[in-house]
């Protein structure tokens, strides 16, 4: 063997082209360095008593097997199967929240926390999904993941559509949750999986479209099909959708994480040269109890110990939380305030759709837009995805007093939705630029923190509105959402805190979380 021989590459044989890339091995007798070399099959094997340690790792820049590396027609099914995914389970999350009086009256019960309740049960479902989700999907890969949930989603969503009695439609509701938020907790990094970083925002903003609208057209659609087919119906409908969603991502969605896909082609190495010294880039040593422990509890221990993580995401649930409150509340206003109708008071939502969309245009637009320029000065960090948030985080807060005020006054229809509709836009910047500042900054463990920051979202949004009833009869619409824009504003200062010293915050050594 040469004692300094040049990178060694399996040669292409039976229209496969395998990249192997050199990893140095000390020597145990005298510290010096052998590189690595392999050779491919139809020459003399490698002996199996002197294999060598090989580092695979993808085939150069251009390497088409590498996700970031798909053709645009390929990387566009998956992100489109992907948004559809994304979409549908968010839409089920408030479909039926304008048909809650026929369920309420089906099983006899009056109670209106209750019936805030079965709204929001199905996002304590994303409390508990993202735990298990996040880390297999980083064990196992994204795609088997995706179609375990699929399949257990349309399985409760036909549960609910059958349910006899309001204990059963709540436990199908949860369960149902419990496999509806995959696509939540996984999509930002599936995005990161396959789009460079300068592109990645624009990206994201389309992702982000169905956490967002499918809660908002939810009860559009929900209220005028309750009312004309029943409550059943809306599951109904849900779980034909889910059906059709889950063949198609069965049939075209493709692995898309780097370290199963390496580890996928190292083995196929070490079956093809019979040496078993061939390894990932990615790989840590042989999988034990404790490394799945560890990989399981990685989105706790991002939450607990990063100030970054936990003030961020807390700062996403919060106005998460007010975005369910408000769904739970606003249609009682337009019902009993200006006299609408069951169905018809399901457009009073399209003022946080019209805002969300105007919202995730600003986000995506502005921050590839500061990624490009920041990348090719070679300064872009994490950080620099925070500007759009810093500047329309107040537009929270704005909308808060519009729409509590409005409605307290019994202004014209059109007023309390414009307010929404400012929600909505700082809402979305919320959103988007904490998720994608996330995402940045722990990028490997992508999946996870995005499993935490959706944990906490989804915990807020499934508790706070239980206490809108009281508060706003206690309080009014207008100091009810002034309390609320109150504690925004306070808020506000988290993305001014991380703009100006997270990279400090995250390099320095008492904030580093071991994972």
């Amino acid at each position: 063997m040469a004692s300094n021989p040049t990178t060694a590459d399996l040669e292409k044989e039976a229209g496969r082209e395998q990249v192997v890339q050199e990893h140095e091995l000390n020597s145990s007798s005298n510290g010096s360095t052998k590189e690595s070399q392999h050779q491919s099959q139809g020459q003399e094997d490698l002996p199996t008593s002197n294999h060598e340690h090989i580092t695979v790792d993808w085939d150069g820049p251009d390497d088409p097997e590498n996700p970031l590396n798909w053709s645009t027609f390929k990387k566009t099914r998956q992100l489109t199967l992907m948004a559809c995914n994304t979409f549908i389970t968010p839409l089920a999350s408030s479909m039926f929240s304008p048909g809650i009086v026929y369920v309420m009256a089906d099983f006899h019960m009056t109670s209106t926390m209750l019936g805030s309740f079965i709204v929001t049960v199905f996002l304590l479902g994303y409390v508990v999904g993202p735990f298990v989700i996040a880390p297999l999907s980083e064990i196992y890969g994204r795609v088997p993941v995706y179609h375990a949930c699929n399949i257990f989603f349309l399985i409760f969503s036909i549960a609910c559509a059958v349910a006899q009695s309001l204990p059963q439609l709540i436990i199908f509701r949860l369960l149902a949750g419990v496999g509806g938020v995959c696509p939540l907790t996984i999509g930002s990094g599936t995005v990161a999986d396959m789009i460079a970083q300068e592109k990645r925002a624009g990206i994201m903003a389309v992702w982000a479209l169905g956490p967002i609208l499918g809660p908002v057209i939810g009860p559009v659609a929900g209220g005028f099909l309750s009312e004309a087919a029943g409550w059943r119906w809306v599951f109904w409908v849900l779980a034909i959708a889910t059906g059709v969603i889950t063949f198609a991502c069965l049939l075209l969605y493709r692995e898309s994480y780097a370290p199963v896909l390496l580890e996928r082609k190292a083995a196929r190495l070490r079956k093809e040269t019979g040496n078993p010294n061939i390894q990932s880039k990615y790989y840590t040593g042989p999988a034990t109890k404790q490394w799945y422990l560890d990989t399981l509890m990685r989105p706790i221990k991002l939450l607990v110990f990063s100030p970054i993580v936990l003030l961020l995401s807390l700062f996403a649930a919060v106005t998460y939380g007010y975005l369910y409150l408000m769904f739970t509340t606003i249609t009682p206003i337009f019902k009993h305030t200006y006299g609408w109708k069951s169905g018809v008071s399901g457009l009073s939502y399209l003022g946080f759709g019209f805002g969300s969309m105007i919202g995730l245009s600003v986000c995506g637009i502005v921050s590839n837009r500061i990624a490009v320029k920041h990348t090719a000065r070679g300064t872009f960090k994490p950080e620099s995805r925070l500007p759009p948030m810093v500047f329309t985080c107040w537009l929270v807060p704005v909308g808060l007093f519009w729409y509590g005020w409005a409605a307290q006054a019994q202004t014209h229809w059109i007023v309390p939705i414009l307010g929404t509709a400012v929600f909505a836009m700082g809402l979305m910047n919320v959103f988007m630029a904490s998720n994608t500042y996330l995402v940045e900054a722990y990028l490997k463990e992508s999946a996870s923190v995005t499993a935490a920051s959706t944990v906490l979202r989804s915990l807020v949004g499934a508790v706070l509105p239980l206490a809108g009833p009281a508060m706003y009869a206690k309080l009014g619409y207008g100091w009810g959402n002034s309390l609320l824009a109150f504690i925004a504003l306070g808020m506000c200062g988290c993305p001014l805190l991380f703009w100006r010293y997270g990279e400090r915050i995250r390099t320095h050594p008492r904030f580093q979380v071991r994972l």
